[in-house]
């Protein structure tokens, strides 16, 4: 198995674009600052394949992350050592479009329902637990919040299977002074399983997603698991948005490839940020009231491929949606690329890889 980082795009079946370099631009290059978290080539690994169960999955784009094995802006994320055996989401659209991109598995419903029938064993429990009562945009009931208590469950699935690792992903608001609270039960409901847990602040930019987008990771090792160790930045320089979306923009409309915009002028409520070229997209967000950023020189917003380049889907991914809809999925993803190197840091943990 391949130990390195992204390497160069393999070819693919994506639907034809206008590359890159005939649109006159070249992505930025990822540097290997971090590179020492993945195994050396002369560490032995395991060709062992590890189970995962997936919690709150919606349309996949940590799922994607960490089995891997897609392109994104010329570099060939190569897949892992892992497979999705189980997965769960309430929405049916972002089912739909799991089922399309990533396979049949996905159980749709509501989580306590659906809990019972996981797996009662697997290497790996991911997810990105509701973080609406969380974020700096919502009510500041923190995880006593309907949505955001939901991680209760993400705790019940890791007391059931015992997993070697898991992986919790949430805004950057888990961390703010008023959120301490959440934060400090959050993290003391995991250790109390008997797990050693520890969490960072990742900028989505330092590793090749195309966006300014913070994200927590929590992550918790079983006693008899090695140490996570918290991969470091592998990006001295970030990818624009012009870099990002460049060869796309001026293609016409096109729904089945999702290349399709809201019409709505500027209004009071959220999404109204016009991008900038010259530098990375801004944070996708699930709910802007039917609104998503403008381009940064066409007289339209962003379509919805644009805004999922920016979060680092590849184009071949295909969200089976209509438009507001598919905004959603988009804005509440868990960017691939991000994810799989966070998926590389588990996959160390479990070969026995040396940081």
């Amino acid at each position: 198995m391949s130990v390195s980082t992204a390497i160069p795009a393999k070819e693919t079946t994506r639907k034809p674009v206008a590359t890159m370099e005939r649109a006159g631009f070249k992505s930025r290059q990822c540097s290997t600052i971090g590179q020492n978290n993945y195994p050396p080539k002369n560490t032995p690994v395991s060709d062992s394949r590890f189970s995962v169960v997936s919690l709150f999955s919606g349309c996949g784009g940590l799922d994607l992350g960490f089995v891997g094995g897609f392109e994104f802006l010329g570099a060939y994320y190569e897949k892992t050592l892992f497979d999705i055996a189980w997965a769960n989401e309430i929405n049916s659209a972002a089912c739909r479009t799991y089922r399309k991109n990533i396979g049949g598995h996905i159980v749709e419903g509501d989580i306590w329902d659906a809990l019972p029938n996981a797996p009662e064993s697997a290497d790996i429990v991911i997810g990105g637990f509701p973080c609406q009562d969380i974020s700096v945009n919502g009510k500041g009931a923190g995880v006593e919040g309907k949505r955001s208590r939901l991680y209760l469950a993400m705790v019940e699935a890791v007391s059931r299977i015992r997993p070697k690792v898991f992986v919790a992903e949430n805004v950057k608001g888990l961390l703010m002074k008023h959120n301490k609270k959440s934060l400090e039960q959050v993290l003391s409901d995991f250790r109390a399983l008997g797990y050693e847990v520890s969490y960072r602040l990742y900028q989505a930019v330092d590793f090749g997603v195309p966006q300014t987008r913070e994200r927590v990771f929590i992550v918790g090792t079983r006693p008899d698991a090695a140490t996570f160790v918290h991969p470091e930045p592998v990006c001295s320089s970030y990818t624009t948005a012009r870099e990002a979306i460049g060869d796309v923009e001026h293609l016409d409309e096109d729904e089945e490839f999702n290349h399709i915009w809201s019409l709505a002028d500027k209004s009071p409520e959220q999404g109204n940020r016009k991008m900038v070229a010259e530098r990375a997209g801004y944070t996708i967000r699930a709910e802007c009231h039917g609104n998503m950023q403008f381009h940064y020189s066409l007289p339209r917003r962003i379509s919805m491929r644009e805004a999922a380049r920016f979060q680092s889907f590849p184009d071949s991914f295909i969200f089976d949606a209509k438009l507001r809809e598919t905004k959603r999925q988009v804005g509440n993803a868990v960017p691939p690329v991000l994810a799989w190197h966070i998926a590389k840091a588990v996959e160390n943990v479990l070969t026995g890889g040396e940081a």
